[in-house]
């Protein structure tokens, strides 16, 4: 599978009827403003921090952007396919502390509930096993999230054990996905 580069065209990761999954670039910088700033985003996954487009830019590059070229997987920019307007982020995380990859995924409050999250889950899971061979990932969320656990239940995956990803925050439930 060919590496991300920083070239104009980013490599596209897969496509659904109404989406194109797209590996990440430094002129994503304000989407990713927007994004980690939603209240939504800082609840249940955290404040990164994230405010201008230098910090937008470090995070790309010290996040997505170096997973690529470590993994050949990482977040990647949701948008539409018919309009190239970008509405989340889907991809797979390695994780230190957890033994396979697991999927993240958050999308600005207007896109939710159409089926967006639903789509990029399966593209983002075809290609976990179909270009990098994997055999199981995983999935993280806070026991409130009940949007995220219904989406990952719909999804096929299964709750597995309550684990404690960061010393200074509560357990949050791991989900797991057999292929």
């Amino acid at each position: 599978m060919a590496r991300h580069s920083l070239l104009k065209n980013p490599m596209v990761l897969g496509e659904t009827p109404r989406l194109i999954v797209r590996h990440f670039l430094n002129t994503d910088a304000e989407f990713i403003i927007r994004l980690l700033n939603e209240p939504s985003f800082i609840q249940n996954i955290a404040d990164k921090g994230i405010r201008t487009t230098e910090d937008a830019i470090s995070y790309l590059r010290k996040g997505p952007l170096a997973s690529y070229t470590k993994f050949g997987f990482g977040l990647n920019l949701v948008e539409l396919k018919d309009s190239a307007t970008p509405i989340g982020m889907c991809g797979l995380l390695q994780r230190e502390n957890l033994d396979d990859p697991d999927i993240g995924y958050a999308f600005l409050p207007e896109f939710w509930s159409k089926g967006y999250a639903t789509e990029s889950l399966d593209c983002i899971l075809s290609s976990a096993r179909q270009a990098f061979g994997l055999q199981r990932v995983l999935a993280v969320t806070k026991v409130e999230n009940h949007a995220s656990i219904r989406l990952l239940e719909k999804s096929g995956f299964k709750y597995r054990e309550m684990v404690k990803l960061y010393t200074d925050e509560p357990k949050d439930k791991l989900f797991v996905f057999d292929f």
